[in-house]
């Protein structure tokens, strides 16, 4: 085999973007939803300490913003199990406008109220909980169920150039615009991406849907609770996130370990240039079939190579360390993508995708506890390093004791199978 055809069979998969309308609309609003969100999370902090100069008031906008994403994510996935998901979509990007608009009419007042910032973050953390699930579960429906691991890789390609681009437009803005106009430019980005979301044509439920309660949310944990491998993916990146997730001490990392805080931003930046080079080189990704060894061995990996990331004695092999953790974090990602949106059955997608948040979320809030505590009563370094060891065992144990999910293969997996010829019976794409 030539070098050109072992590139080409690395290079990303691209045939959903060729073959789906309307996934490529899905992934432009996505983009653009993440690009304007990274702008706002830059302004939101840099603000409330501007005006309180308090790390504490600052530190306090997640927990202002913990219980409605518990809340509004299980709520709205039992919502997006029984609504028009293309409906609810714009209507909840609406919401988000206008909620980040009086972020930006609080900004251009002479002396800003706190209290709008908090209040406006905790809807902001409502409506976007709300949102994520319909997205979540309209994801599979717009592209061939053998489609969905490279339209995965896609879909992550572009969180992750919003994640990159987004800090850095947001402090621009922040330097030579003032804060007003962070919010300003998400309004417009939020607007722009619910008009994609009007145009997509309409994903009608296939059966009779179940109304959102408290006993359809029941359900949806009983059913994610009796799928082993289900369980085996959210076990896994929580104990990535909880155990490894070192981001809370890159501050600390530069200033007082290598005493280069200029360089802060590339610790910062590190893990997401890892994972967009692991994703433009994912091709391969849509040839494996062994999805839970692959998602426990890219978890591991990751895991090492935070471990490193703490003992190495320059600044820039520690990010080189970091863009190795980004990459295998990503590729751990899309298998887990792929084993919800080729398994999970439509009547379950959007409490599944709310219960799917809820472990995104809760892992990197306790993993910055337990980093900052650890560093606290250890060091720096021996908190990263430990933590990166801890998500190694914990991935193991976790694949040790779940073996349904260690032994995943999507062409036997009676879910997987179900869920094919389901999609076929209905003329899916």
């Amino acid at each position: 085999m030539s070098w050109s055809d072992r590139f080409e069979a690395l290079r990303v998969d691209t045939t959903p973007l060729r073959t789906s309308r309307d996934f490529r609309l899905l992934l432009m609003a996505g983009t653009v939803f993440y690009l304007g969100g990274m702008v706002t999370y830059v302004a939101v902090p840099y603000q409330l300490y501007a005006l309180t100069h308090s790390n504490a008031m600052v530190g306090a906008v997640g927990a202002a913003e913990l219980l409605p994403l518990l809340v509004f994510g299980l709520y709205g996935g039992a919502l997006a199990d029984h609504v028009d998901r293309r409906r609810l979509l714009v209507l909840t990007g609406l919401a988000q406008a206008a909620v980040t608009a009086v972020l930006a009419a609080n900004a251009f007042q002479h002396q800003p109220s706190t209290w709008v910032i908090f209040v406006a973050a905790a809807a902001l953390a409502s409506t976007s909980s709300l949102q994520r699930p319909s997205r979540e579960a309209l994801f599979p429906r717009t592209v061939a169920h053998e489609e969905l691991p490279a339209a995965s890789a896609l879909d992550s390609m572009g969180l992750l150039a919003g994640r990159l681009a987004g800090p850095a437009l947001g402090g621009l803005l922040v330097a030579y615009a003032g804060v007003g106009w962070c919010f300003v430019i998400d309004v417009c980005g939020l607007l722009v991406a619910s008009l994609l979301y009007t145009v997509m044509r309409r994903y009608p439920h296939r059966v009779e849907t179940t109304p959102p309660s408290l006993a359809a949310v029941a359900e949806g944990l009983r059913y994610a609770l009796s799928r082993r491998d289900l369980v085996g993916t959210y076990l896994v990146d929580i104990a990535a996130m909880l155990l490894a997730m070192p981001v809370v001490l890159f501050p600390a990392l530069a200033e007082r370990t290598f005493h280069q805080p200029q360089l802060l931003g590339l610790l910062y930046s590190a893990e997401t240039v890892g994972a967009l080079v692991a994703t433009a080189l994912s091709g391969w990704t849509s040839r494996v079939r062994r999805h839970g060894r692959a998602i426990a061995a890219a978890a591991a990996v990751y895991g090492l190579c935070v471990a490193l990331a703490g003992v190495l004695p320059a600044l820039w092999l520690v990010a080189c360390a970091l863009a190795a953790a980004g990459a295998a974090d990503m590729i751990s990602g899309v298998f887990r993508s792929t084993i919800w949106n080729q398994t999970i059955p439509e009547t379950m997608r959007g409490r599944l995708a709310g219960i799917e948040l809820l472990s995104y979320s809760l892992g990197p809030l306790g993993g910055q506890v337990r980093a900052g505590v650890t560093a606290d009563l250890w060091s720096v370094r021996g908190s990263i390093t430990s933590g990166g060891l801890a998500c190694v065992v914990g991935v193991g144990a976790t694949a040790a004791w779940l073996r349904d999910f260690w032994s995943y293969d999507a062409r036997t997996d009676r879910h997987a199978v179900a869920e094919r010829a389901t999609r076929a019976a209905a003329g899916d794409r």
